[in-house]
């Protein structure tokens, strides 16, 4: 699914150093490579604040922690996306409220948010899922009406941008009032084990933030606020120094890669491309485009209809062809979370997608004779 090893043997010399540099420094948290790659990812966002962290998932907690969101408050989030989402929400005793997405961006549905919305409610987390920005206008502006933090979950589309309907312009993660994003290897930014990062533009937030990260002390062995241990090492913030000059190369391959899907399942009635919506450039959503980076394509997710996506998914697999199913179960149904308050009947899509979603292999590395092979395989299986 994602070729990290060719990836790797593009950087390799830089890599190598960088991190042999760190290790004979012996400077592993905390040290300067981490401070620098906060800096360039700020300038990259064009965001104030990057507070890094271990992991993605300590990310989207630490984020609310920052909020002094209280046991017992409503935050709504989508129902289809993976469980770290609504897994913090869990862990901190807040409510997590689930709602459907839309069929056509699987991301989350702004007029659900507005029907889920209670006098408990406190946050929003719309998830960027597979590297598509959420409907953030309406977004931005159903929590400005009812008073409510925006939370964005940047973890699949760092590098991604929105265009709102003023025309302004602005990169995922400095949108909302926070944000999180996962650097797992497999992600658009990925190091070579786990690490995260919180972002915002609110000074006194980061300033909370900060001392959360570090064992709530700003001042050694001061302990200011409640906190948690959750530091990038400097290995791996040397990693993605080398990264991030080349993410938006890395992204304009896997755009390049989807388009080339797209042109391969035109036509195939029982297969439904990604769509493209909010595209900076004004294209319609089925372009994919070479100006814009409205789409950053982390997955690539087909739509079968009418098709056994479960043989389909053995099929590539007994070709020598990986492929995901992301999500094959909606939250709302997964025994961790299951709540009396749900009713089958609000969740018709995520209901729906879990049942015709797949993922084929997505990274920078892909060439035509790759592609070649895995949309002759799924076509040949379609038309059988």
């Amino acid at each position: 699914m994602v070729d990290l090893k060719g990836q790797y043997e593009q950087i390799k010399e830089q890599v190598d150093k960088s991190v042999l540099d760190v290790i004979q420094s012996t400077a592993f948290i905390n040290g300067p490579e981490v401070h620098s790659f906060q800096k360039e990812l700020e300038e990259y966002l064009d965001v104030k604040h990057v507070i890094p962290c271990a992991n993605g998932t300590d990310a989207l907690q630490i984020a609310m922690m920052g909020l002094g969101l209280q046991p017992g408050d409503e935050v709504i989030t989508a129902d289809f996306t993976f469980a770290a989402t609504v897994e913090v929400i869990a862990l901190l005793q807040l409510t997590p409220v689930l709602v459907d997405v839309e069929v056509d961006s699987f991301n989350i549905d702004p007029e659900a948010i507005r029907k889920a919305i209670t006098p408990k409610t406190k946050a929003i987390v719309p998830v960027h899922l597979f590297g598509q920005c959420a409907n953030m206008d309406e977004i931005m502006s159903i929590a400005k009406e009812h008073d409510l933090y925006v939370i964005e979950d940047n973890a699949q589309g760092i590098g991604s941008s929105y265009q709102f309907a003023n025309g302004k312009t602005q990169k995922t993660g400095a949108i909302g009032h926070v944000a999180s994003t996962s650097f797992f290897p497999s992600k658009n930014l990925g190091c070579y084990g786990d690490g995260g990062a919180i972002f915002t533009n609110d000074d006194d937030l980061a300033h909370t933030i900060r001392g959360i990260v570090n064992h709530g002390m700003y001042k050694r062995y001061h302990h200011d606020v409640v906190g948690v241990n959750s530091r990038l090492d400097s290995i791996q913030a040397t990693i993605l120094r080398a990264k991030l000059p080349n993410l938006d190369s890395y992204n304009n391959a896997r755009r390049a890669a989807a388009r080339k899907y797209n042109d391969a399942f035109a036509g195939i009635k029982n297969i439904i491309t990604p769509k493209v919506k909010g595209n900076n450039c004004g294209s319609d959503e089925n372009t994919i485009c070479d100006t814009c980076n409205c789409h950053v394509f982390h997955q690539y997710t087909l739509r079968v209809i009418d098709i056994d996506r479960d043989a389909l998914v053995k099929h590539l697999n007994d070709n020598g062809i990986p492929c995901g199913v992301y999500y094959p179960i909606p939250l709302h149904n997964q025994k961790a979370y299951k709540d009396d308050r749900y009713n089958e009947a609000d969740f018709t899509i995520t209901n729906q997608l879990v049942k015709e979603v797949i993922s084929l292999p997505m990274h920078t590395e892909l060439d035509d004779e790759q592609i070649d092979f895995i949309t002759k395989t799924v076509i040949d299986f379609v038309n059988q």
